[in-house]
């Protein structure tokens, strides 16, 4: 069966917009693989739900590994019918990350998602944030003066509610140096809204290529000590995501039809035994969780498609037995009531 798009003009401007920003990103690093790489070019998966009544979705992964270390570029549009007992009609969504092989050029998280309520209300939510292994000031630089420029006069709040949502109390730092999210967005004007998401989101795709295409360049020199950042962050990395992340945890407690996918932001490599050490860092139960997310790689510190459906797995188990666990989610000025906005979550949390 093919995927249906939700009825809504909005959802289907918002999925269209989605499908450009996929488009354009994918074009572009495509380009750099056969410029700098070993030509191989992103390949797409496709996902359903419920066998595409409901909407789904595709991810771009990358499969040059001269390159990468991980790639991935997901759009989704997840919808229902008219229900009086669920407050979510829709959500539609681009949701990409990129880790490059070079531990000196920066990975990169860009999310942007528009949901629509039963009532008619909708909102979105913008994420753009830096995350380099080796931080290179002049990288931070262009990427934040793109964001003010691209923002304008809603930058200085996306940021402060960046530095709050990637915060890390555990570790006492950041994930990530440059820091963009807008939660809840609107203007009440949607045409307005709509193209300042695709313009965003286009500006953070062009500053990005252009900073990992210089860093390919000019910084080819990699020493053992420069892998070993690199994995110690990857470590970090991953364990913000399956901790810490909102939207990763929400995906997962919400549905089980495309776990891959959301795990897609994943690296392909972490130091198992410098993850378990952080769970003495964490408050119970959330230690649990981090013990057994640990416990669940192998000792290569391999991050497989096997690894992440247990990832999958564990999360929905820990949120099942802990549901109040979700207070230590990470969250900006306001708190999205994605998982709320459904009326059970019981589906994805049925093993």
């Amino acid at each position: 069966m093919a995927l249906i798009l939700a009825k809504s003009q909005e959802a289907q401007k918002a999925y269209r917009l989605v499908q450009g920003l996929q488009h354009q990103f994918v074009k572009k690093l495509n380009r750099l693989s056969e410029s700098l790489g070993e030509q191989q070019e992103f390949e797409e998966v496709t996902w359903l739900r419920d066998e595409g009544v409901h909407g789904g979705g595709s991810r771009f992964e990358a499969r040059d590994e001269k390159i990468f270390n991980t790639g991935s570029v997901n759009i989704s549009q997840v919808h229902y019918n008219k229900d009086e007992n669920k407050n979510l009609l829709c959500a539609t969504a681009i949701s990409t990350i990129i880790h490059p092989k070079n531990p000196h050029a920066p990975s990169l998280h860009m999310h942007i998602s528009l949901t629509e309520l039963q009532n008619g209300e909708n909102y979105w939510r913008l994420m753009a944030d830096l995350n380099p292994s080796i931080f290179h000031e002049e990288d931070k630089i262009s990427f934040d003066a793109m964001l003010k420029e691209s923002a304008k006069e809603h930058f200085k709040e996306a940021m402060l509610q960046g530095n709050k949502y990637f915060n890390i109390p555990a570790l006492k730092r950041h994930r990530g140096v440059s820091h963009f999210y807008l939660e809840n967005f609107t203007t009440q004007d949607y045409a307005k809204d709509l193209e300042f998401a695709d313009s965003f989101g286009n500006a953070v795709i062009n500053s990005y290529v252009t900073i990992v295409e210089q860093a390919l360049q000019q910084r080819v020199s990699c020493s053992s000590r420069d892998i070993s950042m690199q994995l110690k962050y990857h470590t970090l990395y991953l364990f913000q995501v399956l901790t810490l992340d909102r939207g990763t945890i929400s995906g997962l407690l919400i549905h089980n039809q495309n776990d891959l996918g959301i795990m897609g932001s994943l690296p392909g490599y972490v130091d198992r035994d410098l993850l378990h050490s952080w769970a003495k860092n964490v408050p119970s139960p959330q230690d649990e969780l981090v013990k057994t997310i640990a416990d669940a790689i192998n000792l290569e510190g391999k991050i497989d498609n096997a690894t992440k459906l247990q990832f999958a797995y564990i999360i929905r188990e820990h949120y099942k037995k802990y549901p109040n666990a979700t207070e230590f989610l990470a969250s900006g000025n306001t708190i999205p009531m994605t998982v709320e906005n459904h009326s059970a979550i019981t589906e994805s949390l049925t093993p």
